[in-house]
């Protein structure tokens, strides 16, 4: 009997310091450390996000902006944060893609982090000239197959989003195209509507007005389903490419060894933050779908994008700019 009442009170000792650390929390503003500039699809998503996890929580979220070196320098201050849940990260899709792109980080990915949610879904859409012959991605297909090399897509950088899209539809395709980097998404837009570079893999926010004012033609959209905002664009498994699905997304992240009734009180908050209609409205405005993902699909899903990518990566041998 002894015992039994020692190893209760031992599994009590340790349980009482949780519960009372998660009552505790927040004891004071949270700090959400956005790894992009202001005025960019991750910064959008922060500030539309931050005042409605403030709600639920009982603390003011507050968004800061660390940018540059692909999300490094903010990921490696959250890397170093102390793991209470007051300071998070809100990143996007480089964060699978860095360990694959880059030899040595400030910082160990799949250790440094505990995924908190997968926020929204945005698939690029692959668009090309209005001029450009072909009319479908089978199409697009066949003129690679039969002019290797001669069909060139545009990207917004060596290890881009959209440079990693069209490498993958390389290898799920085994077509031959070259690849041109510019020195971000815009001048490589505007190259495709005019004419310069042939095909794009479009981020659908960006790319959607260009597509409804005729100055882009949609071939697929990358996502496992259609978009509602481009109802009409095939996805790419029912244009005739199969496993093939591409998404951008945004993810909030605390440090490791943050405590689990911590991290299920902000998975929380941010799971009724992002049923709120104003965000799904707003996701859905650009093209994207809110996620859902709590942090076992969270952890899940970033580890199967960053295995993906450092596979596309290697294969391909990308090297950042």
């Amino acid at each position: 009997m002894k015992t039994i009442l020692a190893a209760l009170a031992a599994a009590l000792a340790f349980l009482l310091p949780a519960a009372a650390q998660s009552q505790a929390f927040p004891s004071k503003p949270i700090k959400l450390i956005v790894t992009y500039p202001p005025g960019g699809g991750a910064d959008l998503m922060a500030r539309l996000v931050a005042p409605k996890m403030a709600a639920v929580l009982g603390q003011p979220v507050v968004v800061e902006n660390k940018a540059g070196a692909s999300g490094q320098i903010g990921a490696a201050e959250v890397a170093r944060a102390a793991p209470d849940g007051h300071t998070l990260m809100l990143d996007a899709s480089s964060f699978a893609v860095n360990p694959g792109l880059y030899a040595k980080l400030p910082y160990d990915s799949a250790k440094a982090f505990t995924p908190l949610a997968v926020l929204a879904l945005y698939p690029n859409v692959l668009v090309v000239t209005p001029s450009f012959a072909p009319r479908n991605a089978q199409e697009l297909i066949a003129m690679a197959k039969a002019r290797p090399g001669t069909v060139s897509f545009a990207s917004s950088g060596n290890g881009s989003a959209q440079h990693l899209a069209g490498e993958l539809f390389r290898a799920r395709t085994g077509v031959d195209m070259t690849h041109i980097p510019y020195k971000g998404g815009g001048p490589a837009m505007n190259d495709v509507i005019g004419g310069q570079v042939p095909v794009f893999f479009a981020n659908i926010a960006s790319g959607l007005g260009h597509i409804k004012g005729g100055k882009l033609r949609p071939l697929a959209v990358t996502g496992g389903k259609r978009s509602p905002a481009l109802p009409d664009t095939p996805t790419m498994a029912e244009a005739g490419v199969p496993s093939y699905e591409v998404y951008e997304w945004n993810a909030i992240f605390a440090p490791a060894g943050t405590p689990a009734p911590v991290v299920a009180r902000l998975a929380d908050a941010i799971d009724k933050a992002m049923q709120s209609p104003e965000i799904r409205e707003r996701v859905a405005t650009l093209g994207g779908e809110v996620a859902g993902y709590g942090p076992k699909e969270a952890a899940t899903f970033v580890q199967e994008q960053t295995e993906l990518w450092a596979k596309v990566i290697r294969l391909a041998n990308i090297k950042p700019d």
